[in-house]
C-alpha cells in the first residue's frame, strides 16, 4: 500500500533536518493545519505532547497524547465509516470492511501525519530530542487519532468530520486504495486453499540488528516447500513480504496469470 502514498518517511530519514517549530509558530502551524483558529489550547497541547516529556517529571502521562489516542481511534474509526459509506453507495460490507481497515492501519494514519507535518510540532522531551523520535511511524499515528480526539473534544463532532475528510480528500485516492491488494498472507492464504494445497508456514530464518532496531527474514513454507522470503522490521511486514513472493511463486509454478 505504501507505493501508492507519498514516500515522506524517506524525505525526512534524518531527524536533524526536521527542527521542532518555536512555540510561537507551532499554534500558527496547527491552525493552518486544522483550518480554524483554536479557542482553547489545552487539549491540542497533550495530543502534541510526547510520552518522553514525562522523563523530566514536568508532566504526567495522563498529559500526553496517550489518552486521547484512545478516544480519537474510537472517533475517527466512525468518521471513516461514514465517509465510506456515504461514498460506496453500491458497494456491500465486506468492501467496506476492508476499505475502513486500510484507512485506519497505522501506516496511512503516519503517512497522513507526515504530510501535514506534524512531526515539526511535536513536543518530545529533552532527553530523546535529536533520536528520531517524531518520525516514527507508530508516534506520528498515534499523534493523528490525538489531534483527532482534541478536535472532537473542542470542536464537536460535525468540525472533526469536516477535518477527516478534507485530510483525506487531499492525500488520499480511495478508488486506487480499495483496488490495492495489501494483505498477501490472506490472497496466499486463499490461492491454497483452492489448489488443496497445504497451509502457508511461517518461519524466522534470521534475526539482525539491536534489540530496539531489529531485522527480521522470514520464510513461507508450503508442502514442505520453500514458496517465498522476505525482510522486514517486524514479524508482521517480513510475514507479508514473503507471502507476497510466495503468491507469485506458486501462480508461475500453477500457470496463473497475475490478473487472476
Amino acid at each position: 500500500m505504501i507505493q501508492w502514498l507519498r514516500k515522506k518517511f524517506q524525505k525526512a530519514a534524518d531527524p536533524k533536518s526536521q527542527p521542532a517549530a518555536s512555540n510561537a509558530g507551532r499554534w500558527e502551524h496547527l491552525e493552518e493545519i486544522l483550518g480554524f483558529q483554536i479557542s482553547d489550547s489545552t487539549h491540542y497541547e497533550r495530543a502534541l505532547r510526547h510520552r518522553s516529556i514525562i522523563d523530566g517529571d514536568v508532566y504526567s502521562k495522563s498529559e500526553t497524547y496517550e489518552r486521547l489516542e484512545f478516544l480519537g481511534d474510537a472517533v475517527l474509526d466512525l468518521i471513516i465509516t461514514e465517509i465510506i459509506f456515504d461514498k460506496f453507495p453500491t458497494q456491500d460490507e465486506g468492501f467496506m470492511t476492508k476499505l475502513r481497515a486500510k484507512l485506519v492501519k497505522g501506516d496511512t494514519l503516519a503517512l497522513l501525519a507526515s504530510d501535514l507535518e506534524l512531526n515539526t510540532i511535536l513536543e518530545i522531551g529533552e532527553r530523546a530530542q535529536g533520536q528520531g523520535i517524531e518520525l516514527s511511524k507508530s508516534v506520528l499515528s498515534d499523534v493523528f487519532e490525538s489531534l483527532v480526539a482534541a478536535i472532537y473534544l473542542t470542536e464537536g463532532y460535525t468540525k472533526t468530520y469536516q477535518f477527516v475528510e478534507k485530510v483525506i480528500e487531499e492525500y488520499l485516492d480511495l478508488e486506487q486504495i480499495s483496488i490495492t491488494v495489501d494483505n498477501f498472507k490472506s490472497v496466499l492464504l486463499e490461492l491454497t486453499q483452492a489448489h488443496k494445497l497445504s497451509l502457508p508456514q511461517y518461519r524466522i530464518i534470521n534475526e539482525s540488528g539491536p534489540g530496539h532496531d531489529k531485522t527480521f527474514e522470514v520464510a513461507v513454507i508450503i508442502d514442505g516447500q520453500e514458496c517465498g522470503k522476505g525482510v522486514g522490521k517486524n514479524k508482521k511486514q517480513a510475514e507479508q513480504i514473503a507471502a507476497k513472493h510466495a503468491i507469485g511463486h506458486l501462480k508461475s509454478k500453477l500457470g496463473i496469470s497475475n490478473s487472476e
